[in-house]
């Protein structure tokens, strides 16, 4: 594959976007047009089900205006997988949160990118003999055609430190997400309190779709304490918990080399290569680049 590499990056959403490419179609027009793909997939989105627009059609159904009908099918899709959400984690992730006034609004947002992220995707997938990495907000996809070819490198912060970049965990096809303190400070809460988790600094999360890796980092974090181990009974999850004492949960398989202090949650399978920084915070990827 020729080893030409292209980066873009545009705003949206309220969050950065970038991309890399890396392949035959990294710059020509089909590399141009499928990134305006993704591009104006994601303005679609955010018309759609950004809280912060008041002719949105999420803003409109929490004010009661329009049904679930009334929306695009997409809304009930997102709906459903936060419902399906909240079951699975107990009711500490959910789509009606707490407002400041004790009314529950409809805010979906925890679903919304990861699955907005992963549709958009597709218009790269589509392009012959091309890896990419697409990053939203720090939730990745990523996708390599290749099998001789090396992994993306995803740069992982420090939640206590956002200007510190402290590992790198290599992703050949898959995403990585995370939720947690850096950045937007305490916004996660626990549903069921309306309350921030304590205890736990951020969540990362490994699977093989973006739109599962952000629900459950999202839920997992809300579970504070109990992180960790809810993430450990997800099927098919891997993933790290970094908590406030600066100490770090892995939940197996992640490809990492640890260093203490860490504990260790189920039969850990612990692979080589990835390099860390002292202290070990494997949090949001902020960065991905071809090895």
């Amino acid at each position: 594959m020729n080893p030409q590499l292209a980066r873009y990056v545009e705003h949206v959403m309220g969050m950065p976007v970038s991309l890399a490419l890396r392949g035959h179609h990294t710059a020509d027009a089909a590399a141009q047009d499928a990134w305006r793909s993704v591009m104006d997939h994601l303005r679609e989105v955010d018309a759609a089900f950004s809280t912060y627009r008041p002719d949105s059609w999420i803003s409109r159904l929490d004010r009661g205006e329009v049904t679930v009908a009334d929306c695009p099918p997409e809304v009930a899709e997102v709906l459903a997988l936060a419902e399906q959400a909240e079951r699975d984690s107990g009711g500490a992730f959910s789509a009606h949160l707490p407002g400041p006034d004790g009314r529950r609004r409809l805010d979906p947002s925890g679903v919304v990118k990861g699955w907005a992220v992963e549709r958009a995707a597709t218009a790269l997938a589509a392009l012959p003999d091309t890896d990419h990495c697409l990053s939203a907000g720090g939730d990745m996809t990523c996708l390599t055609v290749d099998p001789d070819a090396e992994p993306w490198r995803v740069g992982i912060e420090d939640p206590h430190d956002p200007t510190a970049l402290v590992a790198v965990v290599p992703i050949f096809s898959g995403a990585v997400a995370t939720s947690g303190t850096a950045h937007r400070g305490r916004h996660l809460v626990d549903a069921r309190t309306g309350l921030t988790p304590r205890g736990v600094a951020s969540v990362t999360v490994v699977a093989p779709s973006l739109t599962i890796a952000d629900i459950d980092a999202t839920a997992a974090y809300a579970q504070g304490p109990d992180a960790a181990a809810w993430l450990a009974r997800r099927p098919g999850r891997s993933g790290l918990v970094v908590w406030e004492n600066g100490t770090t949960t892995v939940i197996e398989p992640v490809p990492v080399s640890l260093v203490s202090p860490v504990s260790l949650v189920g039969p850990v399978s612990l692979v080589s290569p990835v390099s860390l920084v002292s202290p070990v915070s494997l949090v949001s990827p902020v960065a991905c680049a071809p090895q």
